[in-house]
């Protein structure tokens, strides 16, 4: 011990953590494994905490103590504000000499971009968008639900499905197949028994994630309203893509534009098909892709950007992430 790594990388998430320490030539030389980052929840200290032990064992494997520079792509640090409280906390523990805190959302980006440049667009519980150019200028939005403007996510589908069903069942809105899938999925007979399942805690709360497949199945079998609802989170993610060329000023040029996250990775054919439609129009030179690297890579080219690395050492860090 007592070496020092080029990057440390982190790549903390509300579901797991990983932890990526790279040797200046780009070879990674330890990794580690953990839990969910959840500083709403927990609060800093503790979701610090529980990251240190994450970061010691993938420095433990490395066969080091610290390195030049801390790559920290954290959920929740939705603000400016929110990444330097976390950038000072990270910092605290003299994990590097210097730390950069961003949205796990750059991560993914990052991940599939050969440079800095690009706009993505994840829709996984929640619906974000962040950009980027090698000048080091970014665009990115709240990203804090309704709050600040936002719509999908898986977990807006499923609200938003619930309340299609519920007023087809009692007559207050359009007929939907929503109002006999939804409870089937759960092997309820009907959307009151759904309801009352829900509101008196007899189906945990978090189990409403599982209702946006279900109505992507149910737009996929010709459902108008489910079919509607696919089409209103296409133009969701067409805007703020759209939104973000524009802030950088890459409306006009061929930039990629990735989509990521569990909703826009898992093969929706409607939906891909309308936002790839919607692009063509209204941001022609946008070149589409899908981001299914392990968002990790994408913390650790920044901190090798960061770093000034040759081209040779972000190869091999792809290499090492088999991408």
């Amino acid at each position: 011990m007592g070496l020092t790594a080029s990057v440390l990388a982190v790549d903390a998430g509300n579901s797991k953590t990983d932890v990526a320490v790279v040797a200046a030539d780009g070879e990674v030389i330890g990794t580690a494994r953990g839990g969910g980052f959840r500083p709403p929840a927990e609060g800093v200290g503790p979701a610090v905490d529980a990251l240190a032990d994450t970061v010691t064992r993938a420095y433990a494997a490395a066969g080091v103590s610290s390195a030049a520079h801390v790559s920290a792509c954290l959920a929740n640090a939705d603000l400016p504000a929110e990444e330097e409280e976390l950038a000072a906390a990270l910092h605290a523990r003299a994990w590097g000499a210097a730390v950069e805190v961003r949205n796990d959302t750059f991560a993914i980006l990052r991940a599939g971009v050969t440079e800095p440049r690009g706009v993505a667009v994840v829709c996984g519980a929640g619906i974000n968008c962040v950009g980027m150019r090698p000048d080091g200028r970014t665009a990115r939005f709240p990203a804090l639900g309704r709050l600040s403007g936002d719509w999908g996510g898986g977990w807006g589908l499923a609200e938003e499905a619930l309340w299609h069903a519920a007023r087809a069942e009692d007559g207050r809105g359009a007929p939907t197949a929503l109002a006999r899938t939804l409870p089937d999925h759960f092997g309820l007979p009907t959307m009151y028994a759904l309801i009352e399942a829900l509101h008196l805690r007899r189906l945990p709360p978090a189990r409403r994630h599982e209702l946006a497949p279900v109505l992507f199945a149910t737009a996929a079998g010709g459902d108008g309203v489910a079919r509607a609802v696919v089409d209103r989170l296409a133009e969701e993610v067409v805007t703020m893509a759209v939104v973000a060329l524009t802030r950088l000023d890459l409306l006009e040029e061929e930039t990629p534009v990735l989509l990521g996250g569990g909703v826009l990775t898992a093969g929706h054919r409607r939906l891909d098909d309308r936002v790839r439609e919607s692009l063509a129009v209204r941001a022609p030179r946008a070149v589409v892709g899908v981001v299914r690297e392990r968002p990790v890579l994408g913390a650790a080219l920044l901190g090798l950007d960061r770093v000034g690395a040759r081209p040779e050492a972000h190869r091999k860090v792809r290499d090492f992430f088999g991408t």
